[in-house]
């Protein structure tokens, strides 16, 4: 077969000749048919599905407007996704600003210096951060999520730091002496210089009595550690406790001590039964506070 090829400005052409009978001559006229054939085919499937033809616009447009509605329906399902979203992180927003409220009670109450746990505070890199509304777009909910778990982090470690201090101060204030070993009865000896009971002479009492009955409970003032639990000359059977903060109370004179060395107790438990051994002239209870080793006036804690 001679085919004739016309190209350049001046129409002149050149002629070649292919064997139609050559495998490669029948292997890209097979390819140039069959793409063809497939692309015709195609199209044909597409319109037929529609109901027109590859001339007719109007199929074009019935395809179009079907996927432009699909693309519609595919965005309404997502923006209804995203609005679910936003409105779940809109009630965690109300949630950490409920907490936030908190924070400030506890704070007030606590009496805690709220410069150092402001609940105000935003984390530098949620400052600008704003409840989340309906319709945001994603990458703006992203961002909000960022924020709200910044927020959350700084108030766990904000609530966290305040309940140590609270917890500190309990301990503090639980470890304090504080009020009288005994459930009633008033004072018959003072802290101070006084005449002793049983010789006359002039000595300092160095601490305060508190008289009852014979096996009357006896009371810790303050939760501490049994550092002495038995008899000691003078104080008859003595129990000491050690509260910490260089605090040690003693209850001396009992009939018997009710706990041991190394036992822990808390204010108002029962540590011993009212009694008169050692030095005394009845049944009573000599309550005595140091601080530091040195004996203090154990009435400024009974006065609380």
């Amino acid at each position: 077969m001679n085919i004739i090829v016309f190209s350049g400005r001046q129409g002149g052409g050149r002629s070649r000749y292919f064997d139609l009978a050559h495998p490669v001559t029948l292997a890209v006229i097979g390819l140039v048919v069959l793409g063809a054939l497939g692309t015709a085919f195609a199209i044909g499937m597409q319109l037929g599905a529609h109901g027109g033809s590859a001339a007719d616009p109007k199929a074009w447009s019935r395809v179009l407007a079907e996927q432009k509605s699909e693309i519609a329906e595919i965005r309404a399902r997502i923006q209804e996704r995203v609005d679910a979203i936003a409105g779940r992180l809109g009630q965690l927003d109300a949630h950490i600003i409920r907490i936030d409220a908190l924070g400030k009670r506890i704070t007030t109450i606590a009496n805690v210096d709220r410069r150092q746990f402001n609940f105000d505070d935003e984390p530098a890199a949620a400052a600008s951060s704003s409840a989340p509304v309906a319709s945001s777009p994603m990458p703006d909910l992203v961002s909000q999520l960022k924020q709200l778990e910044q927020r959350v982090d700084l108030r766990d470690a904000q609530l966290s730091a305040l309940e140590n201090v609270i917890v500190a101060r309990k301990i503090s204030d639980s470890v304090r002496p504080e009020g009288k070993p005994v459930a009633e009865g008033a004072i018959s000896s003072y802290f101070g210089e006084r005449s002793d009971p049983i010789t006359g002479e002039e000595g300092f009492h160095k601490g305060l009595d508190f008289p009852g009955t014979e096996g009357e409970p006896v009371m810790a003032v303050a939760a501490g550690i049994v550092t002495w639990a038995g008899e000691r000359s003078g104080f008859g059977t003595l129990v000491e406790i050690n509260h910490g903060n260089g605090y040690i109370t003693r209850y001396a004179h009992n009939e018997s001590a009710l706990v041991k060395v190394g036992q822990t107790v808390t204010r108002g438990e029962q540590i011993a039964l009212m009694g008169s051994t050692g030095h005394s002239t009845g049944p009573h209870v000599h309550f005595e506070v140091l601080h530091n080793g040195t004996q203090i006036d154990p009435l400024i804690f009974v006065r609380r």
